[in-house]
């Protein structure tokens, strides 16, 4: 029997069937979480040990990975903390399942990357109720990591700054005096310092350093 095959039929039509990497050595564990998972509306894929787990991890990002503590080779808490580095795996949950109960195994497992812990034999509804938990929550915290992405992308794109406020900054970032400026532009010290006060406030800058060094970025966005 091969394990590291996808054990869910394809869901039903506008059903979402989310995917959960189950990685375990024990083909009676595999098999009784398997169908229940499946029974839950899960897909799941199967890796017996840590390296396949990575190696399906350069062909599919799962929505939750359920995780022996205990395998051969490379353990479970090793095996975290490499998913962990794979890019697009920060945020997917990793349960551990374990027969080890001793409180710094526990620790360990957390410190790893996990986020939630299970002593076996687990209990199937126990496990699909902590998975659709957890589900939610990388979900939400997802969302907001995209919103805020969204909004600082957005923030990028504007230039705060008017046609002329743009010109003096310019004149700041080469070195300026607010005298020199004013000879350039035929205006007042006075003026020029009014609009490097505004230039200050949208910007969100003290000094003329600081305010000089936004240039370049926002030379692209001249208005």
């Amino acid at each position: 029997m091969s394990l590291s095959m996808t054990m869910s039929p394809p869901p039903e039509p506008g059903a979402e069937r989310r995917v959960v990497l189950l990685i375990d050595d024990v083909p009676d564990t595999v098999r009784m979480i398997a169908e229940a998972l499946d029974a839950a509306g899960f897909t799941v894929l199967v890796a017996t040990d840590g390296a396949s787990a990575l190696k399906r991890l350069t062909r599919i990002r799962p929505d939750a990975v359920l995780l022996d503590a205990c395998m051969p080779g490379m353990d479970g808490f090793e095996t975290c903390r490499q998913l962990k580095l794979v890019p697009g795996m920060e945020t997917v949950p990793v349960i551990f399942m374990t027969g080890l109960t001793e409180t710094e195994r526990i620790v360990e497992a957390l410190s790893a990357g996990g986020i939630d812990y299970l002593v076996k034999p687990v209990a199937p509804d126990e496990l699909v109720a902590r998975l659709h938990a957890h589900l939610r929550v990388a979900r939400q915290l997802n969302d907001a990591m995209q919103t805020g992405g969204a909004a600082e992308n957005e923030a990028l794109r504007e230039n705060p700054l008017t046609q002329r406020e743009m010109v003096v900054l310019e004149w700041i970032a080469h070195g300026k005096t607010n005298r020199d400026i004013g000879d350039i532009l035929c205006m007042s010290p006075r003026t020029v310092n009014k609009h490097l006060e505004h230039i200050y406030e949208k910007l969100g800058v003290e000094t003329r350093t600081a305010a000089g060094a936004q240039f370049g970025r926002l030379a692209p966005l001249k208005k």
